[in-house]
């Protein structure tokens, strides 16, 4: 699924490849571990710059600090507060274990200073920010997604679902799906391979109003998000972009990072209640407007200049 990123973004390939793609967590984050290891000895990089909350944020972490090379966390901060989810354990474990902490928000300061850091940590915005400022507007030049699924502009709801705490749930994903059944509005929702395989493995049928498509590239999501009239997602980075480009975000979990779009009034928490999913579609619009929360779209360049001057 990555290699639409490189192509559409032009993106350099990258010099190596591990090809861990599937496994339990431990497996997934112990193969990465040892094979980034190998690879620190033989490059010996300045730093190791990391992003986000995943298995090999954690691997790339673990295998710099245990050799003594500085650490970079972009997306820093974030707390969800619920640690059985494993990004919440891999963002708190990389941000201890960092020298530079590259944060989105004042709300990932103040999460990072109770839990005592402060050194090494700077509020540059969010570089997703940057991405939509820079790509929306080629998004809506050269993608073609909407004529593809004739669609038009504010038609239709974008639905994506994929966390593991949805999909590896027969009632959460049930009540999800539940909900979205009973949209009157037409549900566009590119289906993550493993949400596909539950579906099938729990026999849960969607409304003929729902229209399965499969996973897109960079750009046509966005050109997605920027023609749907709502997002319902349990996504984290499409929270944000629904909020960067003005869209009703309906979010389908218990707690959500982005507490900035939540108190904002832009983004809602449904869980997997069916009725819950189903009122916000039908009467979340808000009104409100949108807080520069995210940085100015300059997250980037200031990181580059605080890593050449560290």
């Amino acid at each position: 699924m990555s290699d639409v990123f490189f192509q559409e973004l032009g993106i350099p390939h990258p010099k190596y490849n591990l090809n861990i793609g599937s496994g339990s967590h431990g497996a997934m984050t112990g193969a990465m571990l040892a094979a980034i290891e190998e690879i620190l000895l033989k490059e010996v990089p300045d730093f190791v710059m990391v992003y986000g909350d995943t298995n090999s944020t954690l691997a790339g972490a673990l295998a710099a600090s245990k050799l003594l090379i500085p650490v970079i966390h972009v997306e820093a901060g974030l707390r969800s507060f619920n640690k059985a989810m494993p990004e919440e354990q891999n963002r708190i474990l990389t941000d201890h274990l960092s020298n530079l902490l590259f944060v989105p928000t004042q709300t990932a300061i103040e999460n990072l200073s109770n839990e005592g850091i402060t050194a090494g940590v700077h509020n540059v915005g969010d570089v997703m920010y940057d991405g939509i400022l820079h790509f929306s507007k080629m998004a809506n030049e050269k993608s073609a997604i909407l004529h593809e699924l004739g669609l038009t502009d504010n038609s239709y709801l974008l639905c994506t679902i994929h966390r593991a705490e949805n999909t590896n749930n027969i009632e959460r994903l049930q009540g999800i799906v539940n909900g979205l059944n009973d949209a009157e509005e037409q549900v566009v929702l590119p289906l993550h391979p493993r949400t596909q395989k539950y579906l099938k493995d729990y026999g849960i049928e969607l409304g003929e109003h729902i229209r399965v498509i499969e996973p897109v590239g960079y750009l046509d999501m966005v050109r997605l998000e920027t023609g749907a009239k709502k997002i319902v997602t349990d996504s984290g980075g499409v929270q944000k972009e629904a909020f960067f480009l003005a869209k009703p975000c309906i979010t389908m979990r218990d707690e959500t990072e982005w507490v900035e779009t939540v108190e904002n009034g832009w983004n809602v928490i449904v869980g997997a209640d069916a009725k819950k999913i189903t009122h916000a579609i039908k009467t979340f619009d808000p009104q409100i407007e949108r807080k520069q929360y995210f940085g100015d779209g300059t997250a980037a360049r200031q990181m580059v200049e605080l890593i050449i001057n560290y």
